[in-house]
């Protein structure tokens, strides 16, 4: 658990601290909007997309960096998002300065559970009744919170992303490029370094960083209700089929006890209950950061890289 947490963290920084050297040292890297070494280089997906239609032409260098892209989040998912995007990283400002509280009731039910288990090594906790049991099978996502979690069809990240793509094409410029937390953290850091180091600075020093706080760390639901590039990618990855995660039914508390534990939907950044997808947010959706596994009383959840050679092992396992 503190390795994968420790990674989606040290990741991004030394990303971030790559490309700062980068600036300071005048070296033709980019930023992860454009990343490479001089003209050989590959763009952000949707600035790819945008540029293309903001040019209203094919461009091959976007064309070549789209294509890239869509093989990479076939394979691997929404994992850009939990390990390499720095928006999550500086989104955890708002941590520095909160409470805490929704997150101490998540560590005090996950000790509430932990307990049971270790009593009697499966769990002595409440079990859900025939009504709750009911419920949960019959969940048409009348209630509040499953209206919020269901992204199984359009939400407001594929409204903004449909905007974006209109903007480009009516004035001809990648218009959410100026406000995407990306590439204004990457500004940010290049307008402090330019500030240090003597060189000539705009209003932009102050404005950049104000909008960046403002997206990620004041509206707290960028990556959920805005981000355009994540719904992009949810859509692509409506084809990815690796590492994927499963639940082993055999040792699923709800499975096998019907006890409500609902750990691994409560952790999951994107909301996903991997009990009732159908009704719920869908494994497109998944970024692969393992909150589910470290979580699991049990240890029912699995990330394999194909899903039809796990089966195969469970069964094998059993004979």
């Amino acid at each position: 658990m503190k390795n994968r947490n420790t990674l989606r963290i040290v990741i991004p920084l030394a990303v971030m601290a790559l490309i700062a050297i980068g600036f300071a040292a005048n070296l033709p890297i980019g930023t992860l909007s454009d990343f490479g070494w001089g003209r050989i280089s590959i763009l952000c997906p949707l600035g790819a997309l945008t540029s293309m239609l903001a040019a209203k032409a094919v461009v091959p260098r976007a064309l070549i960096s789209l294509v890239l892209a869509v093989v990479l989040i076939l394979l691997f998912g929404r994992a850009f998002c939990a390990y390499i995007c720095p928006t999550p990283v500086v989104a955890k400002l708002r941590e520095v300065f909160g409470k805490g509280g929704s997150a101490k009731r998540t560590a005090a039910k996950a000790e509430a559970v932990e307990a049971a288990v270790a009593e009697d090594g499966q769990a002595e906790v409440k079990a859900l009744t025939a009504e709750e049991k009911a419920l949960l099978k019959g969940c048409k996502a009348g209630c509040k919170d499953c209206v919020e979690a269901t992204k199984h069809g359009v939400d407001s990240r594929h409204l903004v992303l449909l905007g974006a793509l209109l903007s480009a094409t009516i004035f001809g410029f990648p218009v959410f490029c100026l406000v995407c937390p990306i590439g204004l953290t990457f500004a940010t850091i290049y307008l402090e370094i330019l500030r240090f180091g003597g060189g000539d600075v705009t209003i932009a020093v102050l404005i950049c960083p104000i909008i960046l706080i403002l997206e990620v760390v004041v509206f707290r639901k960028w990556c959920s209700r805005i981000c355009p590039l994540s719904a992009l990618m949810s859509l692509i990855s409506k084809g990815n089929r690796t590492f994927r995660p499963q639940v082993d039914e055999s040792k699923c508390l709800e499975s096998t006890k019907g006890v409500h534990c609902s750990r691994c939907a409560e952790v999951c950044p994107e909301g996903i209950d991997l009990h009732h997808l159908q009704e719920g947010v869908g494994l497109n959706e998944c970024t692969k950061c393992g909150a589910c596994l470290d979580v699991c009383p049990t240890q029912a959840i699995s990330i394999p890289f194909l899903a039809a050679k796990a089966e195969a092992k469970k069964e094998l396992e059993r004979k």
